[in-house]
């Protein structure tokens, strides 16, 4: 795990120490080694963490043998040691036991037809000395960032965006286009435009290739969609555990200490319990397997948690917060991240990484993903129904709305409302006007946003609402556009900020793609979401958390705990010259909800820290 920089000039070769200006900005990505390659319009930098190959053989930029290509690269590839194999059968010799140099020896072996090959989460850049061209790529569901932007002065890729601003290329504008969709939608990370005017993230699951001048065209590699075009597979459970089994044991391939994120919840149980089984099995390059955990003090998980470590034999490492600590890492914090974000929730992981850190642990395990794969939401359940319905089976669908009723004490004459109203919706969009309709009532939510400045409403211009059309493509539209690729940059910029690795089986691509090939049945079934994995853990994780029904999430009370902090902070930042004077802000109105009792509601709790933490960002952004 790593951060690069990268800047491909036209006209003149790149400023000196720009790139290395830009990679030290990154520090915290790889603390280990910084390297550096300069020739003819190109200059790379990067920063290592050391992950495979502590050996100084594996520091990057690394060049290929016969000097043709320099590549730079951020993440892992999990089945590096079988793509070895196969590239010492086709006669590659290698010089060091990292993925670094398999990757290198892959690309020169089969191009662009590598990717699919790779197990793994990646941003990757390869320069070819001979055409001056350049080969970026990003993993298939964009686990790891990749940033590109282009001038008439040339081509600049980075990890992160605050490297681009600290190119000096150009002084980065805001685009009002994604603030406004913030601001009144509360959409991040939906579409591959930026905070940032002229900074966009390589899509997931694309390459490019690309010289100075030419304008990168994306090209897809895979495709979710494409994945899963094919039958449910024979035995789906027996599958199921070996999938999971496996993408769990390649992820657990590492030279450094590695722990996991550690809930009530059934997903990192589940992860934590395989690691321990390849523990006991002479599976893990370590016996010590170390457990990160944060307990809210108003949702108790601790019973869940003590079973589980009992069971699993770790070592439990806690994070216990105080109001004046969360406090404090906000700002900072927020600096890592590059854009707003959605909740405490994050500022809370981003403590949490810091604690692995201090317990010496360079890479965890996560659970990331599996309700976005699995239908772990409860509003899955709605279009599994009226998946029913419109297949004409009206009783099992009545069924299975009785027992979610049953096991989360809800109304069924509620939830046939909630069935008939998305069926409703559905039929909607075949009435002529209906889109304008739908474009006119969205509109109208926006400027009913008193906080946010008329200025910023006639900037706004909304995205084309796609309405899911069955399960299926609900949970496409969950990996693809909203929340996963929000949930991956938070995690991302957290541990990344601390030099933590942080590894996700349940997207493991086998692994997804055979879950997008079962039927509705095996991810929601009574009232019961991810049914699969909760067979595939009988017998393996505590039965009380394989049936428990009810969903925490990640749960913090830090909304509540910390308002009163949020209120005076706000009244600093009103009280600041550049954030009146933005245009972003409806100030009259945000004095009065300050000066007011009303801040004491939830709702306008949450506009509070946006307010907050929207403000501070555009503080670090030095827009004038």
């Amino acid at each position: 795990m790593c951060g690069f920089a990268m800047i491909l000039s036209t006209e003149r070769p790149p400023k000196p120490g720009v790139a290395t200006r830009m990679a030290e900005l990154m520090a915290h990505r790889g603390p280990d080694h910084a390297g550096e390659f300069d020739e003819h319009g190109l200059a790379f930098a990067f920063r290592r963490l050391a992950i495979f190959d502590l050996a100084d053989a594996s520091n990057q930029p690394m060049v290929s043998h016969d000097g043709r290509y320099v590549m730079v690269f951020n993440g892992a590839i999990y089945n590096f040691v079988e793509l070895r194999r196969e590239l010492i059968s086709l006669r590659h010799t290698f010089r060091t036991n990292g993925d670094t140099e398999v990757l290198l020896a892959a690309y020169q072996q089969w191009g662009a037809a590598c990717l699919p090959r790779l197990n793994g989460m990646f941003a990757f850049v390869v320069y070819d000395r001979t055409k001056r061209r350049i080969f970026a790529a990003r993993d298939r569901f964009g686990v790891k960032p990749l940033y590109v932007y282009q001038d008439a002065y040339g081509l600049v890729l980075a990890s992160e965006i605050k490297a681009i601003r600290e190119s000096g290329y150009t002084k980065l504008e805001p685009c009002w286009h994604t603030i406004a969709s913030f601001l009144l939608e509360d959409r991040l990370e939906t579409e591959n435009e930026t905070f940032y005017a002229g900074v966009r993230r390589v899509p997931a699951g694309t390459y490019f290739e690309s010289d100075a001048s030419s304008a990168p065209t994306f090209q897809r590699y895979w495709s979710l969609q494409e994945a899963i075009a094919i039958d449910e597979p024979a035995n789906p459970l027996e599958q199921f555990v070996a999938v999971f089994d496996d993408a769990v044991r390649l992820r657990m391939r590492s030279d450094v200490p590695l722990g996991v994120l550690l809930s009530g919840g059934l997903d990192s149980t589940s992860i934590i319990s395989s690691m321990a089984s390849h523990v006991n099995g002479g599976g893990a390059p370590t016996p010590r397997l170390d457990a990160l955990c944060y307990m809210d003090p108003v949702y108790d998980e601790a019973p869940l948690i003590k079973a589980t470590i009992e069971q699993t034999g770790a070592s439990l490492c806690r994070l216990d917060l105080d109001r004046g600590s969360l406090w404090s890492a906000f700002e900072r914090h927020l600096w890592y991240q590059d854009e707003p974000v959605q909740s405490w929730t994050s500022v809370v992981l981003f403590q949490l990484m810091q604690r692995a850190r201090e317990r010496g642990l360079k890479v965890l395990l996560s659970g990331q993903g599996a309700d976005e794969v699995l239908a772990g939401y409860p509003n899955y359940f709605v279009e599994y129904w009226s998946d029913l319905i419109r297949a004409g089976r009206p009783a099992a669908a009545h069924a299975e709305i009785r027992e979610f009723a049953q096991g989360h004490k809800q109304s069924i004459v509620s939830l046939h409302a909630l069935v008939a109203k998305r069926c409703a919706d559905r039929l909607k969009r075949f009435v002529p006007g209906h889109r304008q309709l739908a474009a006119r009532r969205r509109r109208a939510r926006a400027d009913s946003e008193d906080w946010v400045s008329d200025d910023v409403k006639r900037r706004w211009e909304p995205e084309r609402e796609s309405h899911p059309r069955s399960l299926t493509e609900a949970l496409r539209q969950s990996v693809e556009q909203s929340h996963l690729p929000l949930y991956l940059r938070v995690e991302d910029r957290n541990s990344m900020a601390h030099a933590v690795e942080v590894r996700m089986p349940f997207l493991d691509y086998r692994l997804v793609t055979l879950a997008f090939r079962l039927r509705p049945h095996w991810k929601l079934r009574g009232a019961r979401t991810k049914f699969i994995l909760r067979d595939a853990m009988q017998g393996r994780i505590s039965e009380t958390l394989r049936s428990r029904v009810q969903k925490f999430g990640f749960p913090t009370s830090a909304d509540s705990i910390l308002r009163a902090e949020v209120v005076e902070r706000c009244r600093d930042l009103l009280a600041n010259r550049a954030i009146r004077e933005s245009n972003v802000w409806n100030v009259s109105k945000v004095e009065r909800a300050l000066d007011g009792r009303a801040h004491s509601d939830e709702r306008v709790g949450n506009r509070l820290f946006k307010f907050a933490q929207f403000s501070l960002w555009w503080g670090m952004s030095s827009f004038s």
